[in-house]
């Protein structure tokens, strides 16, 4: 069982860092706007990309960085096309905001863009695969005990994030705190398009 527990704290410490994917998911939680959905795919997509790092693929990326710089590129490009758009919302939108007056994207547009923050995310790579992929090593025989520990932190933590966030919805009655939440959004994905354009 330790190998779970530490499995399950090398996932928390990992997938708790503020990120894209994270304030994503903040974002549609507060909208209401398929939370269940985006929830499932971000946890399942750490689900698998865990499982490949424990099976090997940290191996083939260390082998052919190439797939990191493609998606280094092409995530950066995402990023700042997503932010120009939190800017562009934060001053558009005027008057009084409620969750259930926002602009809320159609199934396949909120879930492409869920995808696009989990696989186009570099740090996925470089952070998750291969940093849990190297962890697991050190529990040859226990490695799909670390496993399950490691993706049951994905799915305490993104379900926890989606839904906890109607917490907060009593501050967001206010349409200043979206405006903030939309420009705070704007400079998290650009500072990290940043870092990845800067990044060797």
């Amino acid at each position: 069982m330790l190998a779970f527990w530490y499995g399950m704290g090398t996932g928390f410490s990992l997938i708790m860092a503020i990120g894209a994917q994270n304030a994503f998911v903040l974002k549609q939680g507060l909208k209401k706007n398929f939370v269940f959905s985006v929830c499932l795919v971000c946890a399942l997509s750490d689900s698998i990309l865990i499982y490949l790092s424990i099976m090997g693929f940290s191996h083939f990326i260390t082998q052919y960085p190439i797939v990191v710089t493609i998606a280094k590129y092409f995530g950066a490009i995402f990023l700042f096309c997503y932010g120009l758009r939190s800017f562009y919302t934060a001053i558009k939108k005027q008057g009084s905001l409620k969750p259930s007056d926002l602009e809320k994207g159609s199934f396949f547009k909120v879930i492409g863009v869920c995808l696009a923050f989990t696989w186009l995310n570099p740090h996925v790579y470089l952070d998750t695969v291969l940093l849990i992929g190297s962890v697991s090593l050190q529990f040859s025989g226990a490695t799909y005990q670390f496993a399950c520990g490691t993706i049951l932190a994905s799915w305490i933590f993104f379900f926890s994030l989606g839904y906890g966030a109607r917490m907060l919805l009593p501050l967001f009655t206010n349409p200043i705190s979206w405006k903030v939440l939309d420009v705070i959004v704007g400079i998290i994905m650009w500072l990290i398009a940043l870092t990845l354009l800067l990044s060797s």
